[in-house]
């Protein structure tokens, strides 16, 4: 559903009450790259990723099409970067009961000053119940960048939250695909390549493929759905 036409923004549903928001902008002639926040809505509703400050309206109102605003409780990023957090005290202030999360590093280094409310500071493995889901927090390091980088997994679906993880370039038109995402994210990632390649890179993905995520929320482009452990050891193969 296209929740705002000027920007083509919308909204689609990847699995039972998951929720991807995606908006689409023009980086040049021809040229398009696509930012996607995830809305998870149970008893107490949870947003991952914020979008940059000035997506908040056009993302605000993609939340108000499937919960009011003000229901969300839990707000979380992977990394302190404007499209991971650029909204967070926007959307705080329009959800007063609304905590963020994210991992103890980035709390100490950025969202403690940065956010208008306490964060809750995850440590690795730490999980949280919002209802009838679960969640586990994994604090990966350098993966795929920021040495405070976190990633999220919703453990009643095996819903993967990878931000950064299988950047996909253009619109982001499907919201979910079981097609090919690897090739089209390694195509992406070469010229500039975003990774940090840390040395404990491939083990944090052998760790990440332990969780047998079935679902992959990807921050940019589409959603992908299979072997999520034979996709995330794939990745881990190309980066040594």
């Amino acid at each position: 559903m296209i929740t705002d036409t000027t920007t083509g923004t919308n909204i689609q549903e990847i699995g039972e009450g998951i929720y991807r928001i995606n908006t689409p902008v023009a980086i040049g002639p021809g040229r398009a790259f696509n930012f996607n926040q995830y809305l998870v809505v149970d008893d107490e509703p949870v947003l991952f990723h914020t979008g940059q400050r000035g997506l908040f309206p056009v993302v605000q109102a993609a939340v108000a099409s499937v919960v009011p605003i003000q229901s969300l409780r839990h707000i979380g990023l992977s990394h302190f970067e404007a499209d991971e957090c650029g909204a967070l005290n926007s959307f705080l202030a329009a959800a007063p009961q609304a905590v963020p999360f994210c991992s103890q590093v980035a709390a100490m280094t950025s969202i403690g000053d940065f956010s208008d409310r306490p964060a809750r500071a995850l440590a690795d493995g730490e999980e949280f119940v919002t209802g009838r889901r679960r969640f586990r927090w994994f604090y990966t390091p350098h993966v795929p960048h920021s040495w405070e980088c976190g990633l999220l997994m919703e453990m009643t679906t095996r819903t993967f939250f990878c931000g950064d993880l299988f950047t996909q370039g253009g619109k982001g038109e499907r919201a979910l695909t079981t097609d090919d995402i690897l090739e089209p994210s390694e195509a992406f990632r070469r010229p500039m390549d975003y990774f940090a390649h840390a040395p404990q890179t491939a083990t944090v993905l052998d760790k990440l493929a332990d969780q047998q995520p079935t679902t992959l929320a990807c921050m940019h482009g589409s959603a992908w759905q299979g072997d999520g452990a034979g996709l995330l050891r794939a990745l881990g193969s190309r980066l040594v």
